[in-house]
């Protein structure tokens, strides 16, 4: 059986479609999801609509990204957020008008269900951004840190990577687990687009929401597969450019 971990999807269920092929999926295989599935890509309901029945064959942890909760807050009618919209909520908005009432309900119910990490039974941890407590993310004051934190992974970007474990300025955080996987921030920030690894941290944000294609990675092995950068799946598009 293979952990495998898929990245930022946003909307872009061609992407996502295209990239499990790719990886030649099996129904052994475990998949766990980063977050952030929706606000980008014209495809926000259709692609939590794949997921739920993806889901139904697969073995998947579904973990909540920020956008999430932005759009959940927005179906719920608890919020007017003029900066989601001009960050990829408008297509989001416009997809799910779209949807039926009973399958917006299990959609509803599928945002309520996601989980804010996970760790696996080798103390790995999967989360969509960070963490900020010393203890973990379990010991987050404000439990919505570990979808929206940024920290974390601007600490490893700026360590000195010559610096093991067993080094007394080696971040408490990241002795914690043996390794930490993360969306969030795109590595395309840093002109990357394939996963980036620093210290035990894996980020597989691979821009899917811009330039950069979506990535599944295996976990044990680290062999990775891309779907086409996916801004050219929808030609018609702009996203979130």
């Amino acid at each position: 059986m293979r952990t495998l971990v898929v990245g930022d999807i946003h909307g872009g269920l061609r992407a996502l479609l295209q990239v499990l092929d790719r990886a030649d999926i099996s129904s052994e295989d475990q998949f766990i999801f980063i977050g952030d599935y929706v606000d980008g890509w014209s495809e926000a309901a259709e692609t939590v609509s794949f997921l739920i029945a993806f889901s139904e064959t697969y073995n998947c942890v579904f973990l909540r990204g920020n956008h999430e909760e932005l759009l959940y807050n927005f179906l719920k009618g608890e919020q007017h957020n003029p900066m989601w919209l001009a960050h990829g909520g408008e297509a989001s908005k416009f997809s799910y008008s779209k949807l039926s009432e009973a399958a917006l309900q299990d959609h509803m119910h599928f945002f309520e269900q996601l989980s804010n990490y996970h760790i696996d039974t080798e103390n790995r941890l999967f989360l969509h951004a960070g963490f900020t407590n010393m203890h973990g993310p379990q010991h987050e004051y404000f439990k919505n840190m570990v979808y929206w934190d940024r920290t974390l992974w601007e600490m490893v970007c700026s360590m000195d990577h010559s610096i093991s474990e067993k080094d007394k300025n080696y971040p408490k955080r990241l002795s914690l687990f043996k390794e930490i996987y993360i969306g969030h921030t795109p590595v395309t920030r840093i002109g990357e687009t394939t996963p980036v690894n620093y210290a035990n941290v894996w980020n597989i944000d691979t821009g899917a929401a811009f330039k950069g294609p979506l990535t599944i990675l295996d976990v044990d092995t680290k062999e990775f597969w891309q779907s086409d950068p996916v801004w050219t799946l929808y030609p018609e598009e702009k996203g979130r450019n």
